[in-house]
């Protein structure tokens, strides 16, 4: 996600210092007009604006508070904005430490996958500081479109509403993969059934990405199972500290850890169908 990210930052006209773990990505994006840095720190000292885009909130803490971490070189009156997909309590605590150092953190993950990110369609959804969302939305117009980067509220509620995105996806798939093999089973032809749902009310984004997915079996990570996995537990860790009941993401997490165990980690999460079609022997 981050490499098309930043090539389009490039596009839009922004000078780019990046650092990357994996060397492959970065020399991309350098060859493409980014700076090399040699660790957070080192983008820190050059940026007054920092982006994060990283797996999970562990990922994220190391790269703001470790050894050469963004926290050590950031300068005053800088934003750092984090656009990965992480713990909400987390965030809270991540900005509450920035401001420490005279900086403001804002969450921004994303949705659209990897197809988003190359297209600069992402959507954005934004917690934190207005005024530094204000300050900083024509950089994220250069990732996502304008008309769907959406401020969302105080410091972690970025982060809520990427785990509200997830929990209605999740909804959306399995009740595509139960159609599906619902028609199969019964000998009708699923492709058939998804062009009708298409021009009626169960029409989705879902149905119509993913559900071809389903049907041709083509299960090239856009966004990887292990990645929503993750965002599932996410969702039923903030589930359970805000007292909220949510059976149907129980049993969507419990699909997406079955594919998982059965070596589905690095297929696009549009794969969970696969177990529901093996449940019924389609």
């Amino acid at each position: 996600m981050g490499k098309p990210m930043a090539k389009n930052l490039i596009k839009a006209g922004h000078r780019l210092v990046v650092h990357n773990r994996s060397h492959g990505s970065m020399d991309e994006v350098v060859a493409a007009g980014a700076t090399a840095a040699a660790s957070p720190a080192e983008v820190a000292r050059q940026a007054n604006v920092v982006i994060t885009m990283l797996p999970d909130t562990a990922d994220v803490e190391l790269v703001l508070t470790g050894p050469e971490g963004v926290l050590s070189a950031i300068q005053r009156g800088a934003v750092v904005i984090d656009m990965s997909s992480i713990s909400p309590v987390a965030t809270k605590r991540f900005a509450a430490l920035v401001a420490e150092k005279g900086a403001t953190l804002v969450d921004a993950p994303v949705s659209g996958g990897e197809i988003g990110a190359i297209n600069a369609s992402l959507s954005i959804m934004v917690g934190g500081d207005e005024t530094a969302f204000n300050r900083v939305r024509p950089i994220l117009e250069g990732m996502g479109n304008a008309e769907r980067i959406i401020y969302i509220g105080e410091s972690g509620a970025g982060q809520v509403c990427k785990i509200c995105n997830q929990v209605a996806i999740g909804g959306a798939l399995a009740g595509v993969s139960e159609a599906f093999a619902l028609a199969k089973k019964a000998g009708v032809d699923a492709s058939r059934v998804r062009q009708a749902l298409l021009g009626g009310f169960a029409a989705s984004r879902v149905l119509e990405v993913h559900g071809e997915r389903m049907l041709t079996g083509n299960y090239k990570p856009g966004f990887r199972t292990k990645l929503y996995q993750k965002d599932l537990r996410l969702a039923n860790e903030a589930a359970a500290a805000n007292g909220v009941a949510m059976p149907a993401t129980a049993i969507v997490t419990q699909v997406v850890n079955a594919l998982v165990a059965a070596g589905g980690a690095d297929l696009d999460y549009a794969a969970i169908g696969t177990v529901l079609f093996g449940m019924a022997k389609v």
